[in-house]
């Protein structure tokens, strides 16, 4: 049986000694995140602060900081999980082996969620700004809740048949907020509630809102589930929590978990906006202020000894790469049965997720063809792009299995290897120019807007890649530091970009123009430009987070010996990657050294947070 409430895995996990409580003051202005991300980056324990200034409420961190911890959160609930998907997999494995029938009936019966009158999540109310007022980096916008469950039903089918539970930033307080009434909603494209707030705009009517915080962990990780529409968050978490979610059903109102911490109830003035953020993000960037929805506070409630669980983000890996790979495990057998032909996906995490996707797929219809090229990997990557948030993937690279036995997806530097020695950059670069990409990221157009680019290769290893740089490697003036990446990727260091936001570089066309197909820097097949090649260079995690999230294919990516034929555009020579820092962009985290100081000296010998990190 899993946890009931947030009270429930707390007292569990401190039992088991995965959770350390911390009883020395500190602020939630910028220090709980700093040793949230220290004691997630070292391994450790979910962390309890008893002891926040200014505030009423404990805050929770780094709940489901490694992997394990979150399988142990879940480990009752996974074996159901496992039968229901090896029966949408394979039917038969449950006739073949009829003793996983049982956990599959009964994980079914828990997706069913149970009505209930009232709860503990009603029991006390309180004014908006007695929330905890969390800020993760210096530059945010104001307070945030980081882990919120947004709920909201269909204006045009109301009902939790018609419900969406998403986890979409929520501002508390800054900006031009009343702090006693408005909180800012953001959500991104691709996103069930923008299908629900679309509908109350067209019916000129408020959107009914609800926001909950903690309850019973199955609801956190629900909330960020990439379900097929039509699908129940709330009876997933039934499922992943191991029973039935008690749901406390008002009159005129939207459904609350009965075990939820807090519950804000509101509602969307289809009319209205407000600008919300900075906001400090999972790209490693700050997300800049736009406008977006502003939820009316009605009220707010807490249950008795509430606790407020947060996370923070910021570049690759954080929290939040738990998430995904612990949603990956859940979901990733039931990829083949809702993509024909594609075998694996994989959003590596360090690029930022959406910026770059990596697939395995297959080339099967035409084992005769004298030569393989993709063809039947061009119909699979469309599919991957219009299939829910992986729609937003920017950079796809998709290979045939087949042409790779026992390639481990995850492996993201033999993946780049194994896909330099096949492609050809005259035919395999398909592009869509104009298109809409992750809301928060900058490396396009405009907000949303954006391009993408397949990069789909088969068949046999045309090419071996260079392990050493020439020594009489010459460049363009202003290109320098000539650095391996990894085989096969050169990085050079560039003069800063100063070009047209979405519009190709002329130094950069110069660069391209200026070195001729004999030249030697060909025999690398990719050439990375960016500020700073030492740093890139340093390891694969910096290669793929600065290429993939400061590059937007259709106005960053330039060939030597390039030529459009036929509106296909390709290259003879290298492939030349423009992941400059640029104007447009937004600006890198960077935390405060006076509290990265201050926290430092805390986890020193004999302090409050040694061992820790």
């Amino acid at each position: 049986m899993g946890y009931r409430n947030l009270q429930e895995t707390v007292d569990d996990l401190e039992k088991n000694g995965q959770l350390r409580r911390i009883d020395a003051e500190l602020s939630a202005n910028q220090e709980i995140g700093l040793i949230q991300r220290r004691v997630f980056a070292a391994g450790g324990p979910a962390l309890l602060f008893t002891n926040v200034s200014g505030c009423a409420f404990p805050l929770l961190g780094n709940l489901f900081g490694t992997m394990a911890r979150t399988r142990f959160i879940f480990r009752d609930a996974l074996p159901r999980i496992e039968a229901l998907v090896k029966s949408k997999v394979d039917p038969l494995t449950l006739l073949r082996h009829p003793g996983t029938l049982l956990p599959a009936v009964r994980g079914a019966w828990q997706l069913l969620p149970k009505k209930v009158a009232n709860g503990p999540a009603l029991a006390q109310r309180i004014p908006l700004a007695q929330l905890p007022q969390l800020k993760s980096w210096p530059d945010d916008g104001g307070a945030f809740i980081t882990l919120p469950q947004v709920y909201s039903e269909a204006p045009d089918r109301p009902g939790t048949a018609g419900g969406n539970l998403g986890m979409y930033r929520v501002q508390l307080s800054g900006n031009d907020y009343d702090p006693e009434r408005e909180v800012g909603l953001h959500y991104q494209i691709h996103r069930g509630i923008g299908v629900h707030h679309a509908q109350a705009i067209a019916r000129n009517e408020r959107l009914r809102v609800n926001i909950f915080v903690g309850g019973p962990p199955s609801l956190t990780v629900a909330a960020v589930m990439p379900l097929p529409e039509g699908m129940s968050e709330i009876s997933f978490a039934g499922l992943l929590g191991g029973q039935r979610l008690p749901m406390i059903h008002r009159p005129g109102a939207l459904p609350i978990p009965a075990e939820a911490d807090f519950c804000i109830v509101g509602s969307l003035d289809p009319q209205r906006t407000k600008g919300e953020g900075p906001f400090g993000d999972h790209l490693g960037y700050y997300s800049l202020k736009h406008d977006f929805p502003v939820l009316d506070v009605e009220a707010v409630y807490h249950r008795p000894g509430a606790i407020w669980p947060f996370t923070t983000v910021g570049r690759p890996p954080q929290e939040d790469t738990v998430f995904g790979a612990f949603i990956h495990e859940l979901t990733g057998p039931l990829i083949p049965t809702v993509l024909s032909g594609v075998k694996a996906v994989h959003a590596v995490d360090a690029a930022g997720v959406h910026p770059l996707l990596l697939a395995l797929g297959s080339e099967r219809y035409v084992p005769y063809a004298p030569r393989r090229r993709p063809m039947e990997l061009l119909t699979q990557a469309n599919a991957i792009l219009g299939q829910g948030q992986l729609s937003l993937a920017k950079f796809l690279i998709i290979m045939a299995q087949e042409d790779v036995p026992g390639l481990d997806l995850h492996d993201v530097k033999s993946f780049l290897i194994a896909f330099l020695q096949r492609v050809d950059w005259q035919q395999d670069l398909h592009f869509q120019t104009s298109t809409t990409i992750d809301t928060l990221d900058y490396s396009g157009s405009g907000l949303n807007q954006g391009s993408k680019v397949v990069l789909a290769a088969a068949g046999a290893v045309r090419r071996e890649l260079p392990t050493t740089i020439p020594e009489d490697l010459r460049l363009p003036a202003g290109f320098g530091a000539p650095r391996l990446a990894l085989p096969g990727v050169l990085v050079l260091s560039a003069p800063a970009a100063a070009g047209q936001r979405g519009l190709p570089d002329p130094l950069i066309e110069d660069f391209c123009a200026a070195l001729p197909e004999e030249h030697s820097v060909n025999r690398f097949p990719l050439i990375i430009l960016v500020d700073d090649s030492d740093f890139v260079s340093a390891s694969i995690d910096n290669f793929v987070w600065t290429t993939f999230t400061r590059a937007n294919p259709a106005s960053d990516i330039y060939g030597l010996g390039a030529a459009t034929v036929a509106r296909h555009w390709g290259c003879r020579g290298s492939l030349v990657i423009d992941a400059r820092a640029k104007p447009h962009h937004a600006p890198p985290l960077i935390e405060d050294p006076a509290l990265v100081r201050k926290i430092e000296a805390l986890a020193g010998p004999n302090g409050p947070l040694a061992g820790l990190f």
